[in-house]
């Protein structure tokens, strides 16, 4: 069984087996926030990230080696 399942399956047992309303109460509020969304995005950033997905589809990027190449390229004729 890999960790997920095994920390899941813990965690099951001990909710059913709790009678601590606090804890319990404490869970659900984990649980519902989690749930929530974490970020909320302007405009402008939704385009962006839509913009930025659509390039990688269409390959229009550069592998972080090519970056890293041209940036100590760069960095020598500073």
């Amino acid at each position: 069984m890999d960790t997920a399942a095994q920390i899941k399956k813990n965690l099951i047992t001990r909710i059913k087996d709790s009678k601590d309303l606090n804890f319990l109460n404490a869970l659900q509020t984990i649980f519902d926030s989690s749930e929530q969304s974490l970020f909320q995005l302007s405009s402008e950033q939704q385009s962006a990230i839509e913009k930025g997905r659509s390039e990688i589809k269409n390959n229009q990027f550069f592998k972080n080696e090519e970056v890293i190449s041209e940036m100590k390229q760069w960095l020598k004729k500073k």
